[in-house]
């Protein structure tokens, strides 16, 4: 995958498989234009300019028309590849792209690998690494903020911080590495305090960018939020209000939901992924005690716990049954107290107010999940949550593990620059820490690549892009 040849023409079909009005057939290459205009009755391609659409019919070798269709011509470098481009806007017709397909193939014009676009794109300096990234996560996305998170990204914002980033190393790693050129000479030409300095700021925005991952991964796949109560509280009532639908069973009889039951609905434009657990209980049933621990292994994984219980009087035993979750302290939750519509004290507001007091003001919320009442107030608190976690639609949020690996590793090489400092270590030892903090800061926008990672990158897109 690695090792393709820009000299090659390539085509794909950059549009969905099956049946639909249009379908767009891309070809790319150094002579691609010249092909195409053999078979293409209309205007002169070679003589068209760039960025211009010309109707025509198709034809194969023997003159027989195979469709009659719109011709979009890229001359390089104003292309998404930098390559020249024709993209071709035929009907949707399987049997016509097929039959396109082949005729420019017998014509020394190969089938594109995945992600053979947007690879040349790469390596013709069109997009950084992080960049090309941001388009199988664009092309992916299927929520507003999936799709606003994956628009910076391919803009190039985050990479414009890991430019930044390189650009202010790069410069005192010149410094050290001109020490070691004078070798026996006591000389210092890297000022010691001004690199602490440099490498504290650095590792400041390196752990910002890192903690944004926890949230910007949950967006990516869609936030996990796991509904956990005891038997017989509401669980299913509130999967089935939320999802508007009746996907978990509802039973009088306790244990009645014995395995995980999930499903993915959006609200204000972000994905989440709800699953509703088995009752949290003592049982002997060998069943239903399987079904508790994949309970307590989905409330491990849940980037938000509803914890959901009868709402009753006493609410300090409310509060000591949340608290024996002992859940994670990254872990956001919401604590509802179900079945208002059945409570008929004249104090209900104030066991919602004392439980949240008791849990240092964690949202917690009286509702009815079998008539709805409330509910509304349980989708904006879900939504206040997750977003209250990126402070602005310009933030860089990091969404991708290669990226948080890449930080990772270099926040541990900055960090042995700083040890290296204080214990006066040869400035050989600096620079060797300093460069692999540059390599590892390069990976991320590729400016340090291997032909292994680029195959793993670009092989998951699909064909056409």
């Amino acid at each position: 995958m690695a090792h393709i040849n820009l000299s090659d023409n390539i085509i794909a079909i950059s549009t969905p498989s099956g049946q639909g009005a249009i379908g767009i057939i891309r070809l790319a290459g150094p002579n691609c234009i010249s092909i195409v205009d053999k078979f293409f009755y209309g205007q002169n391609l070679t003589k068209v300019e760039g960025n211009t659409v010309h109707y025509g019919k198709l034809k194969n070798e023997d003159g027989k028309i195979l469709d009659e269709c719109l011709a979009t011509i890229f001359r390089a470098p104003r292309s998404y590849t930098k390559e020249d481009i024709v993209e071709l806007s035929c009907h949707g017709s399987s049997f016509i792209l097929k039959q396109v397909i082949q005729l420019f193939l017998r014509q020394n014009v190969r089938l594109a690998q995945p992600g053979e676009f947007t690879m040349r794109a790469f390596l013709n300096g069109q997009l950084d690494l992080a960049q090309a990234e941001g388009v199988a996560d664009l092309i992916a996305a299927e929520t507003a903020t999936q799709h606003n998170i994956a628009m910076h990204q391919m803009r190039g914002g985050f990479s414009e911080i890991i430019k930044q980033l390189r650009s202010q190393l790069i410069e005192f790693a010149s410094l050290i590495e001109l020490e070691n050129d004078f070798g026996e000479e006591d000389v210092e030409f890297a000022d010691r305090n001004k690199l602490i300095s440099l490498v504290n700021n650095i590792l400041k925005v390196i752990q910002e960018l890192k903690q944004s991952f926890t949230y910007g991964n949950a967006i990516k796949k869609g936030v996990p939020v796991a509904i956990v109560g005891r038997p017989n509280v509401g669980k299913s009532t509130l999967l089935n209000a939320l999802l508007n639908e009746d996907k978990a069973i509802i039973s009088a009889i306790p244990g009645t939901t014995r395995d995980i039951i999930e499903d993915a609905i959006q609200i204000e434009g972000i994905l989440f992924r709800f699953v509703d657990t088995a009752g949290i209980r003592e049982t002997k049933d060998e069943i239903e005690s399987l079904g508790i621990k994949k309970s307590l292994e989905q409330i491990e994984k849940a980037h938000i716990v509803i914890y959901v219980t009868e709402i009753r009087e006493n609410h300090k035993e409310i509060v000591e049954e949340f608290l024996s979750l002992n859940l994670n302290a990254d872990q956001k939750s919401i604590i509802i107290l179900n079945k208002i519509d059945a409570f008929h004290a004249c104090h209900s507001y104030d066991v919602e107010e004392a439980t949240s007091t008791l849990l240092n003001r964690k949202p917690v919320i009286a509702l009815s999940a079998k008539d709805g009442k409330h509910l509304d107030n349980l989708r904006k608190t879900i939504v206040a949550l997750v977003q209250n976690q990126s402070t602005n639609a310009e933030q860089v949020i990091v969404t991708n593990l290669r990226h948080y690996d890449a930080l990772e590793k270099s926040q541990a090489s900055l960090e042995q620059v700083l040890q290296s400092i204080q214990n006066n270590i040869s400035s050989d030892f600096i620079a060797m820490d300093i460069r692999h903090a540059l390599h590892h800061l390069g990976e991320i926008s590729g400016e340090v690549s291997t032909d292994d990672l680029l195959e793993n990158i670009f092989s998951n897109f699909c064909i056409g892009k």
